[in-house]
Parts: C-alpha cells; structure tokens; sequence
C-alpha cells in the first residue's frame, strides 16, 4: 500500500540548498514514490522541484510548494553491447557513477564528484572534462503537469545544449522527472583530452588510465579545485563558460592569449570564465559572507552568515567587471529562486 505524502507547512528550507542562504517555503512535500504525485492536492501557487539542491539558490522564501525528491532505486539491462541503467531522479549522482564504474559500466567517468541528484542531472546537462550527460543519455520519464500524466522522454526531446535543457529553460516547471536512462558500455574509451585532466595524468605517469583511474584522477581535480558543500557552503561552478562566436573569441584571444577556449561543434567558441575571473583579481575577495573562492574563481561560496542580498551584489560586481575589460557577459549556471 503506497504511504501518504508527508507535507510540511511553512518548512525551513535553508538546509535543502547547498548554498545556504536561510529561506523558508510555504509548503514542502517529500515524495518517495512516483505513485503519490498523482494523488498530491493541487498547488495553491508556484511549484518547485528539488533534488540535492545543488544547483538551487534560495534568494528569497519561496511562496508556493517544494516538492523534495527521495525516489530511490537503480536498474539495469543488457541492449546490444550496451547497458541502460536507469536510476530513480532521487539517487546521489556521484553514487550512481561510483556504481557504475564498479560494475564496468562506462563513460560516466569524467562526471564523478558532480554534486547533486540523478534528477537534476538532464536539467543543466551536467559536464566536467569534456564529457556532458547528453552524451551518455537514453531517455528519462517525468511526470507531465501540463497534461496531468507520465511521460517518456528521449534525447531528442530535450533540447540539450551546453548547461542547458528544455526543462531549465523553455518549460521550466512543467516536467517533474521521476527517473533517468542512461547508455552505457561495457567496453572503456577513455576521454582525456580535456587539458587539466590530460596534465593530471600526465603528472601521475599515467599513460593509459583504467577507469578506476581516471575517475579516481577526476575525484582529485575536483576535491583540490572545490570546496566539498558538506564543509563550506557553495553551489559548485557558478558561472558558465560564455559561448562566442568565432570571430569574437578570435579578437579577445588575440587581446588575452592566456584565455583558455575550446572550439565548439556548431562553430562557435568557449572562453575559460574562470580565468577572466582570475585575471580581474576576484578570487578570495568578499561581499558580506558571500566570496569568490580562493582555490577557483568560478566557485562562489557561502562563508556563513550570507545574504541574498550580499550574493547578488557579488554575482553583479564580478559580472560587470568581467564585461567591461572582455566585451563578455557571463550567465549564472545554478538557479536563483525567489518570491517574496
């Protein structure tokens, strides 16, 4: 028998975003099974889902309901020489790959040590070391609140794009994923060509990594270059890589040489924000408890006591900066969410 929905009224939700920002919603439900959201009592005001709510920022209490995700539960089956496994949206991301990559199942590799839930993953289409999410998925279901159903959604639905999907931004809201498929192989091509990545394998004398090497090489990057959220309150990268066209990254490279930039499939080229951000001299500086971390500049952090309003003054001082010396606006990567 499927148990009823917990609802909390007027909950504290500052625990529920990494980043920490103290914020109250006026209702909270935990959902811990794809049954109960049929039966949930339609939502006085806006609705919002969240995961592990590490790409989530609470600037403001959130007027209407948070529907918390705690659905649990992984599979797998053999397609050709592949695996799909599908994991509920709910799993710890970082538990689905450590999984994974135990059982031989690979290309998840690159993305270990990315915070968050399995949910959230299609939503910005999760990337690190030149491997994104879209590059391994398969499909994923969701429930429609737009037509009131379950749906089944491939890739082609989705509209992924750099830090970017469908759910994030044409139908934000619309689409409550409840689990996600991914096509994985049994057989181990390494992608090392991401140039921290191929630096770090080089520095440890690895010339052909095991896939419990490098993933345990992409654990190191990650736990050298950001902060673990458990410890220092953060929302991991804070800033995407700003997408120019050709000729526009040609000339600000030609000014910056040191710019890092990847030319991208469609043309187009992406700039390093980090560095723009480092060379403008913002690492460890502050406003009010909010900082600019001082192993990354694209991480911002929570040093305690933050505000809102300290965040987005930071988030404003450093983009106004980055545009006037880059001729480059750089766009936040995790959600801002307000309301009153």
């Amino acid at each position: 028998m499927n148990r009823p929905v917990e609802i909390v009224a007027n909950a504290d939700i500052t625990a529920l975003s990494t980043f920490r920002l103290p914020a109250r919603a006026a209702e909270l439900v935990i959902l811990r099974s794809a049954e109960q959201i049929a039966a949930l009592p339609p939502a006085k005001h806006a609705e919002l889902m969240l995961g592990g709510g590490s790409n989530t920022i609470f600037t403001g209490n959130w007027p209407g309901r948070i529907v918390l995700n705690r659905l649990t539960g992984i599979s797998f089956e053999t397609s050709g020489n592949d695996v799909l496994v599908t994991a509920a949206a709910g799993e710890n991301w970082h538990r689905l790959v450590r999984t994974c990559v135990d059982r031989g199942l690979h290309g998840l590799e690159n993305l270990a040590m990315i915070p968050g839930s399995v949910g959230a993953a299609p939503m910005q289409n999760i990337g690190a070391y030149g491997v994104e999410l879209s590059d391994v998925f398969e499909r994923l279901t969701a429930w429609d609140r737009t037509e009131q159903r379950m749906t089944a959604l491939a890739k082609s639905d989705c509209a992924f794009d750099y830090r970017d999907s469908r759910f994030k931004s044409a139908e934000p809201g619309r689409h409550l994923i409840t689990s996600v498929t991914l096509r994985l192989s049994r057989q181990f091509r390494p992608d090392t060509h991401y140039d921290s990545l191929a630096d770090a394998l080089k520095t440890a004398g690895i010339e052909r990594p095991t896939a419990r090497q490098l993933t345990a090489t992409v654990m190191r990057l990650r736990h050298h270059r950001l902060p673990d959220p458990a410890r220092l309150a953060n929302a991991g990268s804070f800033f995407k890589n700003p997408l120019v066209e050709s000729e526009t990254a040609k000339a600000i490279v030609h000014e910056h040489p040191d710019l890092p930039h990847w030319p991208m499939p469609d043309g187009r080229t992406k700039l390093g924000a980090g560095r723009m951000i480092e060379k403008l001299g913002w690492k460890g500086k502050c406003v009010g408890d909010a900082a600019v971390y001082k192993n990354h500049a694209l991480v911002l952090i929570n040093r305690g006591q933050a505000t809102a309003s300290d965040l987005l003054e930071l988030v404003g001082q450093i983009t106004d900066s980055v545009e006037r010396a880059f001729g480059v606006r750089l766009e936040v990567e995790p959600r801002l969410m307000g309301g009153g």
